[in-house]
């Protein structure tokens, strides 16, 4: 392992670190991930990784401590993937989560530019960024309307990627991610909030699921194909950034249609849309254009819509089935 490229994942314990930590793994990377407790903190999604990779204790909003840990690890690369990531909860803490996102993020191009400059290091943007934009699909030429704090940090944060590589020569690059799911999500994302539904009233646990908006449209992805263009990005000779998304617009209707579809039931009865959870519809849909993925890094999502939902509700039928079993 001595020769091994080394990686430093940020946001090791979420879904796109599990998925990440898993790929480097397999392509022969020695893989650190930063926690904020260390070896002795919770790993979430990646704790059956815990036995494979190494763990370093720090907070992404501690300035003093990142340029340390980067002058001692020296990573080969760095994924930057920590950042707070639900939208509405962005609302409650504007201030905190432009710290959490943008500070965060620039605080530690800024090491990486001081202490190791050849690390190339990947940042996590979001479709987000687009907001109330004019067109649809989003390509990495769309002009940026953000409509929420988050939106807006994570645009901040994007931006100082591009000045900071066409000024300093930094290889960084930023994905602009658009939703991504898997049966790593947390129950708060409706995508899992659905998907669990689905296994659980197929199970006879419960009998109906309660939704915002059937109308508002997404473009979901597998997390571990958008992890791989994370991957990819790093690897090419100049840095850039790119938008990953299946470029393909559905509903939140359509993804419960299709997860009770899963366990041969009708979606419909099982549905009742809480008027307090419906959000106006955006007037232009959010769907990205992965097309300069496609052709500089050869990216194609390898897992349909279809499979991956199939994916996340055989998994939380097992988790289910395995709970009502007890120990």
């Amino acid at each position: 392992m001595a020769s091994a490229r080394t990686a430093l994942i940020t946001g090791i314990a979420g879904q796109d670190g599990s998925f990440l930590a898993e790929l480097l793994l397999e392509q022969g990377y020695a893989v650190t991930g930063l926690s904020r407790r260390g070896a002795d903190g919770p790993l979430g999604a990646s704790e059956h990784l815990r036995e494979r990779i190494s763990l370093v204790a720090a907070d992404i909003t501690d300035t003093q401590a990142i340029p340390g840990l980067l002058d001692r690890l020296r990573p080969d690369e760095l994924y930057h993937l920590a950042a707070p990531s639900l939208v509405p909860r962005s609302w409650e803490q504007p201030g905190e989560t432009m710290r959490a996102i943008a500070a965060a993020g620039v605080e530690i191009l800024e090491a990486v530019l001081r202490t190791e400059p050849a690390t190339r290091v990947f940042v996590a943007s979001s479709g987000a960024i687009f907001g109330d934009s004019p067109q649809s699909p989003q390509n990495e030429l769309t002009p940026c309307r953000p409509t929420n704090p988050y939106a807006i940090a994570k645009l901040a944060l994007h931006q100082t990627v591009g000045v900071m590589r066409a000024h300093t020569g930094l290889h960084v690059s930023s994905g602009i991610l658009f939703n991504h799911e898997s049966e790593r999500r947390p129950e708060a994302f409706v995508t899992r909030r659905i998907t669990r539904a689905a296994a659980a009233i197929a199970l006879g646990l419960e009998s109906e699921v309660t939704l915002g908006s059937l109308e508002a449209i997404r473009d979901w992805s597998f997390a571990g194909d958008v992890v791989r263009g994370a991957w990819l990005m790093l690897q090419q000779e100049q840095a850039d950034d790119y938008v990953l998304a299946s470029g393909i617009p559905r509903t939140v209707a359509d993804l419960a249609r299709t997860a009770f579809a899963c366990v041969e039931l009708e979606a419909e009865p099982h549905i009742r849309v809480d008027p307090a959870l419906v959000r106006p519809l955006e007037a232009v849909p959010s769907v990205g254009d992965p097309a300069k993925a496609r052709e500089r890094l050869g990216w194609r999502p390898e897992l349909s819509f279809e499979q991956l939902v199939e994916r996340m509700v055989r998994a939380d039928l097992r988790l289910l089935e395995s709970a009502r079993r007890g120990p």
